[in-house]
């Protein structure tokens, strides 16, 4: 089921994607690459028979080039190349116009621009603003400053040194040198605050100092793909690499530190991840960035958050104690500043962490949801109303219950757009619905959840579908196309799932398990024991309960019945303890199993009712079938063949409607047999249409098993379908059925098990 504590990863330096940096030393200034991106401007302003498809790209590219790193001329022409080829020639020839001329061109491009701009729509945040800041800029440049700028305009163009000259701090200061209230800088920072000279290598990194709307880019960007989608952002090193280069030059860059942060826990890496998060709010502090909260608030407040974010990241590695003791000092320190909204996300957390360490905590979770109405936050309520929600399909509580509750809160959520927990909340109630044996409904929810149109900004072409939420849909997915024998559709989904979700990535594990365990369930079906013996390791690696209920299934199939029944004891205590319901039932079965390959049939009677009252109580059907299955094939191996074919045409429609092709094709060659047994006792006249019947019962078995190509119950088909063709007369058909018996007999390993002992 799709967890709810991710949601409430507390992250203070974004806002719907958008990084707040508001402390950094470098400046702004005129480069010789802004002049290139201003032309560009110029020309787009004063071209006007220009393609709208050409003119749409080169206003998307705008804003990137204004601020992104500076570029080589070379880099520069080659990305307004591939929008317009046309455009190149242009402002190829306007620069070099300037750079081959007098400085009088250079002036004279300057003096055009505001006539360009003028119609131009200006608001705070448009492109026209930014430029027309930079002119600003350049008129407050002294004639020995705005001869130095055409230089490197020069150099820049012919390409004279490798890099561009850079200008001195002292020199480009957007005050005159006149002013003699102009700060003074020191030599070292002349080093460091000089012309930005970053050149972009030609994986997309920079070498210089950037200035603080550069830096805000990058970090905004990176930020925001770690967010929605984290194959297109830096890979780790990389990312690592460009933040140490902006730290380096400006190490109280607190928002660098925090995305450093983020950049760690991608690969689990608890020492960076922890030391990046501490120096984020030591630099938080210090600055007083927190807007208004200056002073001892700002400093109460960004402590509090600190010590917070320090809890769920230990939270996230499953250090609990560690996390516990963070969580109570981040409340008694929220409970002195009376801050309700900390004190709530600390509730939150502290339910997920009893939820983590396997404890109840729903009297935590009602408080929490009580408390987030009262002080109207509705994102905790929804995310603690969800975790209810979770914990109640743990406990059995009925279906229609659950989602009630859940559409109650999406009513809210689409009303705020609050599409993260809208994915959530289709993620849960497709594990509702899959859990509770519906498997139709739940592919439906799935598949809902998957085409649904984010509600969150699209920023940088990325929508956001690298959630948690996301990962389990598509496991799902996967799992229900396994049960129905299309493996070439689970090798699709595996595939999106592995590039979606690379291995280092949070939620990978989600899929290596559901992988693991359709690997294992096909090589069990088509009795090749000795390739899924490698996968119970995998298995236990990543889930140790799920490894050893594996081990057991594996042991028993190959007759080590002794070890497989230690194993499944072993795990029945840990499921009782843990609660979990779905394993403990699954255990009982498979142990009222080895009780019949010992013929001890009504010994598995007492576990056989002990997991249906279980089954019915929480409200399981496909478990419960199971286990009715079970239950009929008992009463059959006891001599009770009328019983056992009542039970099982009660459950032969659910099964065939939600089961998967294993449990369909199971189901009826339990009824065959069935019918076999009556058709034994019943009159001569009777006794020829119930074998038929059961022949007819038979072909439809074989055609699910073949399916799933499972040539351990074809073998059994063909033996059964072998008996009843003899008795019938049709000599033909007895001898091909016999044929096909004798050919997967051969081929298969002798496994111990005939048709006589297992369902």
């Amino acid at each position: 089921m799709a967890s709810v504590h991710e949601s409430l990863y507390f992250n203070p330096m974004m806002t719907n994607g958008v990084v707040h940096a508001n402390i950094f030393g470098i400046k702004d200034w005129v480069t010789p690459y802004k002049i290139a991106v201003l032309a560009l401007l110029h020309e787009m302003s004063t071209t006007k028979p220009m393609a709208l498809l050409d003119r749409r790209r080169l206003n998307k590219l705008i804003l990137p080039l204004q601020q992104g790193p500076d570029l080589t001329l070379e880099q520069f022409l080659k990305i307004v190349e591939e929008c317009c080829l046309r455009m190149v020639n242009a402002v190829k020839h306007r620069l070099f116009l300037m750079a081959d001329g007098e400085l009088q061109d250079m002036e004279h491009f300057f003096t055009i621009l505001p006539n360009a701009f003028s119609d131009s729509e200006a608001f705070k945040t448009s492109v026209v603003v930014c430029y027309r800041q930079m002119l600003l800029a350049y008129n407050k440049l002294s004639f020995s400053q705005v001869y130095k700028l055409y230089k490197s305009l020069q150099q820049y163009c012919h390409r004279v040194q490798p890099e561009l000259s850079a200008l001195p701090t002292e020199d480009m200061e957007l005050t005159s040198n006149e002013d003699p209230s102009a700060e003074h800088i020191d030599k070292d920072e002349l080093d460091t605050a000089s012309l930005h000279q970053s050149e972009l290598r030609s994986e997309g990194t920079s070498q210089g100092p950037l200035s603080q709307k550069q830096a805000e880019y990058f970090l905004a960007r990176q930020a925001y793909l770690l967010k929605n989608d984290e194959n297109k952002a830096m890979s780790p090193a990389k990312l690592q690499d460009e933040l140490n280069n902006i730290l380096k030059f400006n190490p109280d860059f607190a928002e660098a530190h925090y995305l450093s942060y983020l950049n760690s826990i991608r690969v689990q890496d608890i020492y960076i991840s922890t030391h990046s998060l501490l120096h984020y709010f030591d630099r938080l502090i210090l600055s007083g960035g927190e807007g208004k909260s200056n002073g001892d608030e700002g400093y109460g407040r960004s402590l509090r958050y600190a010590v917070l974010n320090l809890a769920t990241l230990h939270c996230r590695f499953g250090h609990y104690q560690q996390a516990d003791l963070a969580l109570q000092e981040a409340i008694r320190i929220a409970q002195e500043a009376n801050d309700h909204v900390c004190l709530q996300h600390c509730l939150s957390w502290l339910y997920t962490l009893e939820q983590m360490k396997g404890s109840d905590s729903v009297v935590l979770t009602e408080d929490s949801v009580k408390i987030a109405a009262h002080f109207c936050l509705p994102y905790l309520a929804s995310l603690g109303i969800q975790s209810l929600v979770q914990q109640g399909a743990k406990q059995g509580m009925p279906a229609n219950k659950l989602l009630d509750a859940l559409r109650g809160t999406d009513i809210m959520h689409w009303k705020q757009s609050l599409s993260e927990l809208i994915e959530i909340s289709l993620a849960q109630t497709t594990s509702i619905w899959r859990m509770y044996g519906k498997s139709t409904m739940a592919r439906q929810q799935a598949q809902l959840l998957l085409n649904m149109n984010s509600l969150e900004p699209v920023n940088f072409s990325v929508q956001q579908n690298n959630t948690e939420a996301f990962a389990v849909a598509l496991c799902h997915l996967a799992e229900l196309h396994a049960e129905q024998g299309l493996y070439a559709v689970v090798s699709d989904i595996m595939k999106h799932l592995k590039q979606q979700f690379p291995p280092h990535t949070q939620h990978a594990k989600l899929w290596m398990l559901c992988d693991l365990k359709i690997q294992f369930e096909k090589a069990m079906n088509d009795g090749k024991y000795h390739l899924a013996e490698p996968h119970v390791t995998a298995i236990s690696a990543l889930n140790s309960t799920e490894g050893l209920y594996r081990k057991a299934q594996l042991l028993k199939a190959l007759n080590q019945t002794t070890e497989a029944s230690q194993i499944l004891q072993q795990l029945q205590q840990q499921c009782e303890k843990s609660k979990d319901i779905e394993m403990t039932i699954r255990v009982m079965l498979a142990s009222a199993e080895l009780h019949w390959d010992s013929s001890g049939f009504a010994t598995a009677l007492p576990l056989l009712l002990q997991a249906l009252a279980l089954s019915r109580q929480h409200n399981l059907q496909s478990l419960t079938s199971e286990t009715l299955l079970h239950l009929a094939f008992t009463q059959l191996m006891l001599g009770i063949p009328e019983q056992a074919l009542v039970l099982v045409q009660d459950v032969l429609e659910s099964v065939l409607a939600h089961g998967s092709l294993i449990d369909k094709g199971r189901a009826l060659l339990l009824a065959a047999r069935c019918q076999m047994a009556l058709a034994g006792a019943a009159a001569q006249e009777h006794r020829l249409t119930a074998l038929e019947q059961a022949v007819h019962t038979l072909d439809e078995a074989a055609v699910y098993f073949s399916q799933l190509d499972c040539k351990e119950r074809m073998r059994d088909i063909h033996y059964l379908q072998a008996r009843l063709h003899h008795t019938l007369g049709n000599i033909s058909q007895r001898n091909k059925c016999s044929m096909l018996f004798r050919l997967l007999d051969q081929e298969l390993p002798s496994s111990g098990m005939t048709v006589v002992s297992h369902l």
